[in-house]
């Protein structure tokens, strides 16, 4: 009776045109969609999808990213990064999850668990690195 939708319905707040290119900083809340040209960095604060066409030079910074298109720069998700078959990637994600699919290129390092790292962040900023104030003496690298 009624039919399942394999993907999500996505509200998109900001958009990007095909025939669009922009050079600066984009920061921003709610969902972004890129089918043009962004060089420069990319802060929001919901999700950043990046269409077939769309094509960034620089780093990223949102909750969830959905790549079909080129990224030459970094990603960090607090989400999920999702490579479709025609995305590209060629820099290094710190995301939660990651999900690459078959024909997609990620040319970079991955560090999965970004909540984790955001909390020994945390504890970085508690004296001596402790919350407990024990002094603690990194390693040399």
């Amino acid at each position: 009776m009624f039919s399942k939708r394999n993907e999500k319905n996505v509200n998109i707040d900001s958009l990007f045109g095909e025939n669009i290119k922009f050079s600066g900083k984009v920061e921003g809340k709610g969902n972004l969609r890129v089918d043009g040209v962004i060089e420069g960095d990319i802060d929001y604060e919901g999700d950043v999808i990046i269409g077939e066409t769309g094509r960034i030079k620089g780093n990223i910074l949102c909750h969830n990213t959905s790549l079909a298109g080129t990224v030459e720069g970094n990603i960090k998700a607090k989400g999920k990064l999702t490579i479709h078959p025609t995305g590209k990637l060629m820099g290094d994600a710190e995301i939660s999850k990651l999900i690459v699919h078959e024909g997609a290129l990620f040319e970079g390092n991955c560090k999965m668990g970004v909540k984790k790292a955001s909390q020994e962040a945390k504890a970085d900023d508690k004296p001596n690195g402790k919350p407990n104030g024990k002094k603690v003496e990194k390693a040399k690298e």
